[in-house]
């Protein structure tokens, strides 16, 4: 049972080859993309993605997962759109060799109870799923702060109510402690059925401000144990946030990303995990 750790590389810098060094010195041999050259991965041409696919190739890097935008827009926003963005994303996937893109259940109005929109998102969710399903990939649902699903409750019944092995679930500690949620007690066990990557960043409950893992209210050991206890072999994914954390995106400098993976290999480190 190893866990194989990547992360977000564009918080390293925009720059490819700075993301692939740091990632180098840290032995990480993977990333989780999500923008080069300040480009998001849903933006890439063709040519770019080609000298991405070669940079990784002769790096020894391959890609876990997109790390989309998708369903980052108000739930009251024409899904037509969204739905050609992930026919585009799911090219991209091709191309690189992944099979996971990492998707969200849409911004929902200040203010209105999320409830309202359950129907709505469910049938959203449902399509891109579908769309999913038919190229071969597992939209991986992030709980992320003023979407539909922020709270484990809303997570697992969304995935439940969709019904399908296209959309799962990835687990961010830190989101859920920046909403009133403690991670592992409250929402583990809901999620775990569905769970296929785990995002790594932790935070303060009292401030909400995002620290590195095992430094928050955010459970990391516990639910990185119960990972291990339950047999998990997927991909661990660093979302540091150390020096910038905005709503579509974060950032950190190599130097806050390397305080990140060490914190992380240290807690793996403490509970006999092995990584590569």
């Amino acid at each position: 049972m190893t866990f194989v750790l990547s992360g977000f590389a564009d918080e390293i810098s925009p720059k490819l080859s700075e993301q692939l060094a740091t990632l180098a010195e840290e032995s990480i041999c993977h990333l989780e993309l999500r923008s080069v050259w300040s480009v998001n991965v849903a933006s890439l041409s063709d040519r770019q993605l080609a000298r991405i696919r070669r940079a990784l190739a002769d790096a020894g890097v391959r890609v876990s997962a997109i790390g989309s935008p998708i369903g980052k827009i108000g739930i009251g926003a024409p899904i037509g759109p969204e739905q050609e963005r992930l026919r585009r994303i799911a090219a991209i996937a091709g191309e690189l060799g992944t099979g996971i893109v990492r998707v969200f259940s849409f911004f929902i109005p200040p203010g209105d109870p999320p409830e309202r929109y359950r129907q709505q998102v469910i049938d959203r969710m449902g399509s891109l799923a579908a769309i999913a399903a038919a190229r071969g990939l597992v939209l991986a649902h992030e709980n992320e702060k003023q979407i539909y699903g922020d709270s484990p409750q809303r997570c697992a019944d969304l995935l439940k109510s969709v019904g399908s092995p296209a959309l799962r679930a990835t687990f961010d500690a830190a989101n859920f402690v920046q909403c009133g949620v403690r991670p592992h007690t409250e929402g583990y066990g809901l999620l775990r059925p569905y769970l296929v990557y785990l995002q790594v960043k932790d935070a303060l409950a009292a401030s909400g401000a995002v620290v590195p893992a095992g430094e928050g209210d955010g459970e990391v050991p516990q639910t990185l144990a119960a990972l291990r206890d339950s047999g998990f072999t997927g991909y661990v994914s660093l979302e540091p946030h150390l020096a910038e954390a905005g709503r579509f995106g974060g950032f950190s400098g190599p130097g806050g990303f390397r305080r990140a993976a060490q914190a992380l290999k240290a807690l793996l480190g403490e509970l006999s995990i092995p990584w590569r």
